[in-house]
């Protein structure tokens, strides 16, 4: 492109020049021959007045004087009645006689009769145009030279960005999907930069939320495959009893009956096309229906997950969100937490309270403040599930936080379902 720039510019520019130069300097050569015979008549007729004036005062041709006063001059005067020509002026030149045909020439004839002709040579003349020429040439190659740098920085300007959209546009195609931010002052090429950015953030968001999916569903399918794991392992243990085989086997099913679920609602927060519908949930069933499969984790471990608070509270919640964010908050507590773990309700009014506490030394001083934080742990833990838990807390307008640091109590904060209430009210 820069190549086919540089030679298009080169040819309009050499033609332009052609176009003005040629008839430039045609007029050149016909303004110098035309004001040198002009200046030669006027001569002429000068000469046929001297030559007048010394036949009257002096009765004949002063020869010296017009080759004095006229040195680059052939003159020939040709008084009445004499028997020929008299040569006078300074330049030696003689018509006819095989001498330089560069000259020029006028005749005249003076009222009193002499006839004047003069020649003069063409020399200077031509050295006049040849300059005027050469300038007109030299002027011609100039401009010749800045259009083609001008072309040479343009074609520079305009290739440039191309050459640098091109490296971006590889590097989207490559996986790296930061915005460049270039801009080059050149409206069309801005507009394609700021479409490349807009492009780089979107594949960006579209690698990030990849991303999260893979690492919030490991971590999230971690806590049913772990439940379902341990009724697996009561039913091999109750081999004996088919009745409690049974009903191992009923609490093995609704446990992959739940991871199903989990699966399908990371997928659809992965794709942002899932929008969660809250609705009334008795707090009661689920809590204790949740507590029961994880009891008996925590008796393996020797130590206690109890249920305490009100009763008969109704929230506005989604189901498995709402058991998804428990199941976080329970293993953590089980994993780096001590003692018995309570989960424990609380009336607030116009807000249900659910809160998860352990017996153990808490959450870092330098920690409180970013626990929420994504990839922030203070146990050598994976940091994914707090901040994934209160994500899906704030998605149906419910709210998450750490009330107290030691003993650690986490607490979430539901609507208070019930008629009347609008299922967008928030947490208070």
């Amino acid at each position: 492109m820069r190549r086919r720039m540089l030679f298009s510019t080169l040819v309009v520019t050499v033609i332009a020049v052609l176009l003005l130069g040629l008839p430039l300097g045609a007029l050149v050569y016909r303004s110098a021959y035309e004001e040198a015979g002009r200046a030669l008549q006027q001569d002429a007729d000068v000469i046929a007045a001297d030559a007048d004036a010394q036949l009257q005062n002096e009765g004949g041709i002063d020869v010296p004087h017009f080759a004095q006063v006229y040195p680059d001059l052939a003159v020939r005067l040709t008084p009445p009645g004499a028997d020929g020509p008299v040569r006078a002026g300074g330049w030696d030149y003689s018509p006819g006689a095989g001498g330089t045909r560069a000259v020029m020439d006028a005749e005249t004839v003076s009222s009193g009769g002499v006839r004047v002709e003069v020649w003069r040579s063409t020399r200077p003349i031509q050295e006049s145009v040849f300059n005027a020429w050469l300038g007109i040439a030299s002027l011609s190659l100039l401009a010749i030279g800045v259009a083609v740098g001008l072309a040479i920085l343009q074609a520079r300007r305009l290739t440039l960005p191309l050459v640098d959209l091109a490296a971006t546009a590889e590097r989207l195609g490559s996986g790296v999907a930061t915005p460049w931010g270039h801009r080059y002052g050149i409206p069309e090429a801005d507009r394609v930069a700021e479409v490349l950015d807009r492009s780089a953030e979107r594949i960006a968001g579209l690698i990030a939320t990849e991303r999260h999916f893979a690492t919030d569903a490991s971590h999230q399918l971690r806590t049913p495959l772990t439940a379902l794991t341990m009724r697996l392992e009561e039913i091999i243990a109750e081999a004996d009893d088919p009745a409690v085989v049974r009903e191992e086997g009923e609490a093995a099913l609704q446990q992959a009956e739940r991871l199903t679920q989990t699966v399908e609602s990371l997928l659809g927060r992965a794709r942002q096309s899932q929008n969660p519908e809250v609705e009334p949930v008795s707090v009661d069933r689920l809590l204790e229906r949740f507590v029961g499969e994880w009891s008996p984790m925590f008796r393996q471990n020797g130590r206690e997950l109890r249920l305490t608070g009100a009763k008969g509270m109704t929230a506005m919640t989604v189901p498995m969100d709402l058991t998804q964010i428990m199941a976080v908050l329970v293993e953590n507590a089980a994993v780096h937490g001590r003692g018995t773990v309570t989960v424990n309700v609380v009336d607030g009014g116009h807000s249900v309270r659910i809160e998860v506490g352990d017996e153990g030394e808490g959450v870092p001083e330098h920690l409180v403040g970013k626990i929420f934080d994504r990839e922030v742990s203070g146990a050598g833990g994976t940091g994914l599930g707090l901040a994934l838990a209160r994500h899906i807390a704030e998605s149906e307008g419910a709210r998450l936080e750490l009330v107290r640091a030691n003993p650690p109590t986490f607490a979430v904060f539901l609507p208070v379902g019930g008629e009347g209430l609008d299922k967008a009210t928030g947490p208070v």
